[in-house]
């Protein structure tokens, strides 16, 4: 089967006649209840991992949570698109949403870390399509110019989300257990009765006119991938145990290799049905876009999985308290969002909000790093604004860039890679930065500990503890002196584990750990940092590119009605 000419494709899912403001609402209110679905499941998530990962007996595990979910939901990306265009959107996004589901009901059942991570991959699968298919839906029915401000209305979503989002993961966090079921439990459990709403919005309000587009499944592609990934995530998260040299870690290094050079050659013999093609990389938009979303992607992810733990574990806020400490950033990414998506709206111009995005996105992260212990939390919260407007001013623009380079046939897919190459960055983010952490938190650890251990007031809190739990005060007490002379290294060890014991302390005795964790975190941030240079340098590249006029208006003399195809 091959695929409609590139000149005159039509889109895959587009109406007869042009759309009035009130039949793309109404559209966009079911794409709305789907991303609804999967922005609050990862809040909840994100604010009460801490709390999940203390109670599964694995913190330093937590990762594999992550990056699990992230691992499926970008490998299924791409095959959303191509999916999509021959058998309908809304066919496979009701299939996503039903799948997501199943994710999260089987979350509810795990008795580990181990076991989370699988039912989260479940997860991921319908993840991948809930984001692709709502943004290549709106690129079908909406003029280039107007997407900017239609998928502003998502912004909707991700703040409702964000608000909504700590607030009841940290209320499950928080119980004991709620009718018979573990508090944390309900965090996925909530998922439940959104997905049947969503699916009866989409069931009611998502009516598309499918054309059908017909592709090979790139599933070689797709396997190849997930050969190459795979290994090179688990060394990622487990590389610190193993040995970075150990014949363990350089089997997955020659494995994750060999699939990287199986994925290109597959793709180069897929040609136009390559799971994402690789000629669109030769358009300077798309490789721009695609390079600098792989760079944010890993900072982002690096972000937000360190931040939490910041605020819980060295400022002793709740699940809630610190979603609620969070609200700054979510405000950033909405103001940034916006004003983007408007000024692009009014000038067809997008270039200058990836750049400006990117800077502020280095600046923050670096900011970040220089964030102990002792920094007022006001200050990290001014950071965390900035964070959020470097964000917004990437979200819509690179996703708008890429739809606005490609021909119509390529939209599903195109819009896919846009979310495909910032997942890989998320996911590599994710395993990289966590990993980071906690290989360096346990040594940081030692270190205060030994630092700690010259200090009279922690010396007096040692003899008598008068702050904190008596009865954890009496364990930590016996557990520094059955350590020895090793400077608190095994405790740290301990905490990587389960560091719900450290805000029970007495906080002379907690200290040490709450400016371990914050010294690692802040190599962290530098890291971080150092990537999202690399993506400031890839927006530079972007070239200027007009998104057309406004719909309505008459295009210049000499202009074409088909969307533009920067080179």
């Amino acid at each position: 089967m091959t695929t409609t000419a590139a000149g005159d494709a039509p889109r895959s899912d587009s109406p007869s006649q042009p759309l009035s403001h009130q039949q793309i609402l109404t559209i966009l209110l079911g794409l709305m209840m789907g991303m609804f679905l999967a922005a609050l499941d990862q809040t909840i998530v994100a604010s009460a991992m801490r709390v999940i990962a203390d109670d599964l007996k694995d913190l330093a595990g937590q990762a594999w949570v992550t990056t699990a979910y992230l691992i499926t939901s970008t490998i299924a990306t791409p095959l959303y698109g191509k999916l999509s265009d021959i058998y309908g959107r809304k066919k496979f996004f009701v299939f996503a949403i039903t799948v997501f589901t199943i994710g999260s009901m089987l979350c509810t059942l795990a008795w580990s870390i181990p076991s989370l991570a699988a039912f989260r991959a479940v997860q991921g699968i319908g993840a991948g399509g809930l984001f692709s298919l709502a943004l290549a839906i709106i690129g079908d029915i909406v003029p280039p110019r107007e997407r900017a401000k239609y998928q502003g209305y998502f912004l909707a979503v991700f703040g409702t989300s964000s608000v909504l989002g700590p607030v009841i993961g940290g209320f499950f966090a928080g119980q004991e257990s709620l009718l018979g079921v573990t508090g944390w439990r309900w965090v996925f459990l909530v998922n439940v009765p959104i997905a049947v709403a969503a699916l009866f919005v989409v069931g009611r309000t998502l009516h598309l006119t499918h054309v059908r587009l017909d592709h090979r499944i790139d599933y070689w592609g797709a396997i190849s991938l997930s050969v190459a990934l795979v290994p090179l995530l688990i060394v990622a998260e487990q590389g610190r145990e193993w040995g970075w040299g150990s014949a363990t870690s350089t089997a997955c290094y020659v494995i994750g290799a060999a699939g990287l050079v199986a994925f290109f050659l597959v793709e180069r013999a897929m040609g136009e049905e390559a799971l994402i093609p690789l000629r669109l990389f030769t358009n300077r938009t798309v490789a721009s876009a695609s390079v600098a979303s792989i760079f944010i992607g890993m900072g982002m992810f690096g972000g937000l999985a360190a931040l939490p733990l910041y605020l819980q574990i060295v400022k002793g806020a709740s699940a809630t308290q610190a979603g609620l400490m969070l609200l700054p950033m979510t405000l950033g990414i909405m103001s940034g969002s916006i004003v983007s998506g408007q000024l692009i709206s009014r000038t067809g111009r997008y270039r200058m909000f990836p750049i400006a995005g990117a800077g502020l996105l280095v600046v923050a992260l670096f900011g970040f790093h220089y964030v102990d212990a002792d920094t007022a939390l006001w200050k990290t919260m001014i950071g965390m604004f900035f964070f959020g407007i470097g964000l917004g001013f990437n979200f819509q623009p690179l996703t708008l860039a890429v739809q606005n380079a490609v021909d119509r046939r390529d939209m599903g897919v195109a819009t896919s890679s846009a979310t495909f190459t910032r997942q890989i960055g998320g996911t590599l983010g994710t395993a990289v930065f966590l990993s980071i952490l906690f290989a360096r938190a346990g040594t940081r650890i030692g270190d205060a500990f030994s630092q700690a251990r010259q200090s009279p007031e922690f010396l007096a809190a040692l003899r008598n503890p008068t702050g904190g739990d008596p009865t954890v005060n009496a364990a930590f007490v016996k557990g520094i002196q059955s350590a020895g002379q090793n400077g608190g290294g095994g405790l740290g060890a301990s905490a990587l584990q389960d560091s719900s014991f450290i805000n029970r302390l007495d906080p002379r005795l907690a200290r040490p750990f709450l400016v371990g964790f914050s010294d690692a975190m802040a190599s962290v941030f530098l890291v971080a940092s150092a990537v999202l240079v690399l993506a400031f340098v890839a927006s530079l590249f972007l070239p200027h590119v007009d998104l057309g006029p406004r719909p309505g208006a008459r295009p210049a003399e000499g202009e074409s009605e088909a969307l533009p195809a920067a080179t």
